[in-house]
């Protein structure tokens, strides 16, 4: 059992846990207006961080990836529009769908900025942060007492 902090109207938060938490243990990635926020995986290597974000559905130009001030903004935007008409014309469907996302992470001094690159391939927006070369590891060596 852990302790949560509630704040003093208990209500709200009660109802946000249970509509926030998947019925399989886990939470999901929704936000306060009920928009999916994609999942970010991020991997560090003695070379890099790679910055993972699954984004099925979306192409490349419907991604904005920003640096400012040593923040890395990642976000997105999609506009669906459809229409449907019978041969007659009398018949005619609309739809539409808007979808956006945002998610800024502040960036380590380590990061070398002039170097980030980011690829879309098969769903996942993959972008690597590599590191300036006086933070990467250095190889074990042996030292010679004189």
């Amino acid at each position: 059992m852990s302790l949560i902090k509630r704040n003093e109207n208990w209500l709200p938060s009660v109802f946000d846990d249970m509509f926030k938490t998947d019925w399989m243990g886990g939470t999901t990635n929704v936000n306060n207006i009920g928009t999916r926020i994609p999942a970010v995986n991020i991997q560090e290597s003695d070379e890099n961080f790679i910055v993972e974000v699954a984004a099925p559905g979306k192409v490349k130009d419907d991604f904005n990836i920003e640096l400012d001030n040593d923040v890395l903004t990642i976000s997105a935007e999609n506009k669906v529009e459809k229409e449907n008409t019978n041969k007659e014309g009398k018949y005619t469907r609309r739809e539409f769908s808007y979808s956006t996302f945002k998610r800024a992470f502040s960036l380590p001094d380590s990061i070398d900025n002039t170097k980030i690159s980011a690829n879309y391939n098969n769903g996942v927006l993959e972008i690597a942060l590599p590191k300036k070369e006086e933070a990467k590891v250095q190889a074990k060596r042996m030292i010679e007492i004189s």
